[in-house]
């Protein structure tokens, strides 16, 4: 009787480990997939990211040869910046709304298509108006690239976004510092290669009629338009393939009722983030843009030297965001935006207070595009915390940075032509650094007040900071004997 009751107890046993071993092996089968399908979408937006920041970076060393091509000078095609900034807002604000409704990797391919089609068709405009046309669809595609790119991270890692999301735009640095490479030392102007370049180089007001105009010769540095069309084209191919292959994975936060959890007061901080961008990027875009101008002509270095500093800024920014991807596997989001902060702030007084001091300029130069260089994907991955990145969510900050980028820069170059003799750059980016630094505080104690739906203020703090585990993990059933 004893041994048939122990024999009955042993199979109970197997039985019971067997079903163990049934039910855990799927899972873990199940958790590989999905890690292996978030990496493939990684590596499909790290490549779009590449790509976007050398679409934008492209422009600014070809505007001379573009002038060129549509028979203008330099100053009457300038306006060209402003249509590709309109664009870019409007295309992350039809984004935004987009991709809550249309898969996000075919919306994705399209823009990317897009993109690919404006890179092509830019050497081969001659007429201005058509130009700048082209160039203002390219800037809603890349809007609609910009927009999703961070929507999608964050779909595809949820909580653990950090470190991708600094990886994300460490891409965009890094093709937006190879862009101007490909653009004039790969296919550079050779001389007495282009009668048009030259005739225009020895006065940039002449405007070459028509008739003078040969079709079959364009700058040289044209082709790298096709270059940069053709990595766009291979990286909307991938993401169409995405599309087809695509399982219906998404890590999102979610409350016990299955709805994406959102702060009480999501709007405001949304609000307030854009805020927050339109400083942070309008600073960075003018600093960028009119350091070399203020190192010549304010401290008093040469043209070589004002070059290096203006390189140094803008390697020192894309060296940084490639260091805070490893820092954001071990420290917070919300660590790393007082980091910067504080080293913009601190930087940027050094700045104005030693305007013209030569080593001051390089060291604090350094110092401030490091600094300023994990700010937006920081902010990105910090607001995640609190409340659901939607689609709309995303491209109101992407718009608050858009526009930021379009007025600072442009305040900075309008006083520069009344003010003389005052370091207005160094003014703007320490006004920045403090206003920056006033309203993250501020954001922060409204995002900790919030709550989720559904939840109380104590629950909601815990679910908002502690990092949750994967949605697919699946809980064994206690024990109830």
């Amino acid at each position: 009787m004893e041994d048939n009751f122990e024999r009955a107890l042993n199979g109970y046993k197997s039985v019971k480990g067997s079903k163990e071993v049934h039910i855990e092996r799927p899972r873990r089968g199940k958790r590989d997939n999905k890690k292996c399908w978030q990496w493939l979408v990684s590596l499909a937006l790290y490549a779009s990211a590449l790509v976007l920041g050398m679409a934008i970076s492209v422009l600014g060393p070809t505007l001379e040869d573009l002038a060129t091509n549509v028979n203008k000078n330099i100053s009457n095609l300038s306006y060209i910046f402003v249509g590709r900034s309109a664009g870019y807002a409007g295309g992350s604000l039809i984004g935004g709304i987009l991709f809550d409704f249309v898969n996000p990797h075919l919306l994705l391919g399209f823009s990317l298509l897009v993109t690919a089609s404006g890179m092509f068709g830019t050497p081969f405009c001659k007429n201005v108006w058509l130009l700048t046309a082209l160039i203002s669809s390219v800037g809603g595609s890349m809007g609609v690239i910009d927009t999703g790119g961070n929507v999608v991270i964050l779909e595809t890692w949820g909580e653990q976004a950090g470190p991708y999301m600094q990886a994300l735009h460490f891409s965009f640095a890094i093709g937006a510092f190879a862009s101007p490479i490909i653009a004039k030392l790969l296919f550079g102007h050779k001389p007495g290669k282009n009668l048009l370049t030259d005739a225009s180089s020895e006065n940039s007001s002449i405007i070459i009629p028509p008739s003078s105009h040969s079709t079959k010769s364009i700058p040289t540095s044209m082709w790298a338009y096709i270059v940069i069309g053709a990595f766009v084209l291979l990286v909307s191919l991938f993401f169409f393939i995405l599309y087809f292959c695509s399982p219906s994975i998404s890590n999102r936060k979610k409350t016990l009722n299955g709805k994406q959890k959102f702060s009480k007061h999501h709007n405001i901080l949304i609000f307030l983030l854009s805020m927050f961008f339109f400083f942070y990027v309008g600073s960075e875009v003018a600093y960028g843009s009119f350091i070399f101008t203020y190192a010549k002509d304010y401290a008093g270095m040469d043209q070589a030297g004002a070059a290096g500093l203006n390189s140094l800024f803008w390697g020192t920014f894309a060296a940084g965001r490639g260091l805070a991807i490893f820092c954001a596997a071990c420290l917070r989001p919300g660590t790393l935006i007082l980091l910067s902060l504080v080293g913009t702030t601190v930087s940027s007084l050094l700045l104005l207070l030693f305007s013209k001091n030569a080593p001051m300029l390089w060291t604090c130069t350094a110092l401030f595009g490091v600094s300023m260089s994990t700010t937006f994907p920081s902010g990105i991955s910090w607001v995640e915390q609190y409340t659901t990145v939607t689609g709309r969510s995303a491209a109101v900050f992407v718009v608050g940075a858009a526009f930021g980028e379009m007025v600072l820069p442009a305040l900075v170059g309008f006083l520069l032509g009344l003010v003389q003799n005052q370091p207005l750059l160094m003014y703007m980016a320490f006004g920045a650094s403090i206003f920056t630094s006033v309203l993250f505080p501020v954001m922060y104690k409204i995002a900790t007040q919030g709550s989720v739906l559904g939840k109380s203020n104590k629950d909601d703090n815990e679910y908002c900071q502690t990092p949750q585990d994967n949605v697919d993990e699946i809980q064994e059933p206690k024990n109830t004997n």
